[in-house]
């Protein structure tokens, strides 16, 4: 996986309960390359970004949400803004598997500024992740 623009790299360390789950799930099921690793944590390339896995099961979980659209967001996420391939790449991909979702894919804003394909799911230790896409890039910040 490879960074879509000449951003600088961003680094995310986040909590999970089991460092085997973690590797199973952002390796295989992502696809995300494993960088460094020691017994207590494991580095990914999540789109060219260095996101850490560090084992921390008390920490697990995402608690509040946010209405957003009728859904009830988990306020603690991250992820990845992909193309509309890679996101419908992916959208298939994590259906075929089985992949429980906190908000099925979906487009929001359709026919407006801003339009987006979207969809959040948890990683095995309770961690929100949105993966979405834009219509046109060019309106990620517009309002």
């Amino acid at each position: 996986m490879t960074a879509q623009t000449n951003l600088p790299p961003f680094h995310l360390a986040f909590p999970v309960r089991d460092l085997a789950e973690a590797r199973a799930f952002y390796g295989e099921k992502l696809g995300c390359p494993e960088g460094r690793s020691s017994p207590d944590w494991i580095d990914f390339n999540f789109y060219g970004h260095q996101i850490v896995a560090h084992l921390a099961p008390s920490e697990c979980g995402h608690k509040a949400t946010s209405a957003v659209d009728s859904h009830n967001v988990p306020v603690r996420h991250f992820g990845a803004v992909l193309s509309m391939e890679q996101w419908e790449a992916m959208s298939k991909r994590l259906i075929d598997a089985g992949t429980e979702f906190v908000i099925e894919p979906y487009i929001r804003f359709k026919g407006e500024v801003g339009e987006q394909a979207t969809m959040f799911f948890l990683d095995p230790s309770g961690n929100a992740l949105e993966f979405k896409a834009f219509k046109n890039m060019d309106s990620l910040f517009a309002k």
